[in-house]
């Protein structure tokens, strides 16, 4: 999506910044035309050139190939790139998985005091569905905004791993970032300085819902390709400090 100053213009004269914010706060239409990003990441990983949905096939190819080195999905498609107002900072995401040894199954099932060790096995994890697999996501990243955009690409990366493992009952394992570009603006200085001499707290615990009942009352499991909204996920024993502000930068 192209636009020039003159198209966001009231009586004549260009938008500010902050008349444009408001705008499309407070003006359905203006924000129906102006508030797109246009074909950008959620648009490629499901519907790329309007036919390919990247993340269906993903968990396709994760349940019947899991040891796979094509488990990619990307968002740099290179012929719609001026239908985005800007081209995608991270353009693409890969993931691989490994077996669980039985001790991680053993791990994982968190009962191993209602077991004696001879009775553990693989066979009897199956028939109890315990996950077989550990499943980890890289992601590639052209551009970093460390203080502001950083702590948001690490949280939806590593809630986006959550809801593919819990879809293909894999465990969660490493997140990576390759990152390029990454940078610290002049005007976020003060409050990346602020921010380190903090202390950690600790991590909240995620739950994801993924059982719901349809209009008739019929119980039936949600899918990461369909059923989630923004109530499916919540964040327990969630402890944070006091917000630190800073200007977004270009």
């Amino acid at each position: 999506m192209k636009f020039s100053k003159e198209d966001l213009s009231s009586n004549g004269s260009p938008l500010s910044k902050e008349e444009f914010i408001n705008r499309i706060k407070t003006d359905d239409e203006f924000a129906k035309k102006w508030g797109s990003l246009g074909k950008i990441y959620g648009h490629q990983w499901r519907n790329w050139n309007d036919n390919i949905d990247q993340i269906q096939n993903l968990i396709n190819d994760l349940k019947t190939n899991p040891d796979s080195r094509r488990l990619m999905v990307n968002a740099w498609n290179v012929a719609e790139l001026d239908q985005m107002v800007l081209p995608p900072c991270h353009y693409g995401f890969q993931v691989y998985t490994r077996e669980l040894s039985l001790e991680e199954r053993n791990y994982v099932y968190k009962k191993q005091w209602e077991w004696g060790a001879s009775e553990l096995s693989h066979d009897r994890f199956d028939s109890l569905n315990i996950p077989k697999r550990a499943i980890s996501l890289i992601w590639n990243q052209r551009s970093v905004d460390t203080f502001l955009g950083l702590p948001f690409n690490i949280a939806s990366y590593a809630l986006l791993l959550e809801m593919i493992a819990k879809e293909v009952n894999m465990i969660p394992d490493e997140l990576i970032g390759n990152l390029g570009d990454v940078h610290l603006y002049k005007n976020h200085i003060q409050q990346a300085k602020e921010q380190i001499t903090r202390e950690p707290m600790d991590l909240p615990k995620v739950l994801i819902n993924n059982g719901d009942v349809d209009n008739n009352g019929v119980p039936f499991t949600k899918s990461i390709l369909d059923g989630y909204d923004i109530t499916d996920f919540e964040l327990v024993d969630y402890q944070s400090h006091p917000t630190i502000k800073a200007p977004l930068s270009n």
